[in-house]
């Protein structure tokens, strides 16, 4: 039986953290699918597909294994997609105690609904300062965002034009 694992996520933009607990997931399931999700508490940066573009992108680039899949889902719970898929696992990166809290809830509601267990992986630490919003805010000001995001991000984000 293969054990499926989904991490979810905005991952606008993906940082180093999120590459990392991908990679990390990677090597304890079978197969991870890699979620792009819309949140709507968030203003978002770049388009759904453009952000699975570069997620593919820096999975490749950064010569991950490839029982990693990358794709969105926009309609239903996210333990819908896990069951469509086979997943038992949600994988997500915990970087404080407030993410902690703000994921505990949503653990318990889909282990309630579905049976889908959530596992958590504490970042490196040299990540574990950086968020999306972060990287967004460094970005929009002209910063160099390259110590904190895949190189195909930093490119991307660097580039003229790109982001509206």
């Amino acid at each position: 039986m293969s054990r499926i694992a989904v991490v979810p996520g905005s991952f606008d933009p993906i940082t180093l953290g999120h590459l990392d607990v991908i990679e990390r997931a990677a090597n304890l399931f079978d197969e991870i699918h890699v979620l792009v999700v819309h949140n709507p508490d968030k203003t978002a940066l770049l388009p759904i597909a453009q952000r699975v573009s570069l997620i593919h992108e820096a999975i490749v680039e950064a010569g991950l294994p490839e029982n990693i899949a990358v794709t969105s889902w926009s309609v239903g719970l996210l333990v819908d997609y896990c069951r469509d898929v086979g997943a038992t696992v949600l994988v997500k990166g915990i970087r404080s105690e407030v993410d902690v809290a703000y994921e505990t809830p949503m653990a318990i509601v889909n282990r309630n609904l579905a049976g889908v267990e959530t596992v958590f992986l504490l970042p490196n630490p040299e990540h574990s300062h950086v968020s999306s919003s972060l990287v967004r805010q460094v970005s929009a000001l002209g910063g160099d965002v390259s110590p904190y995001v895949p190189p195909v991000v930093a490119r991307f984000l660097q580039t003229p034009g790109d982001v509206d």
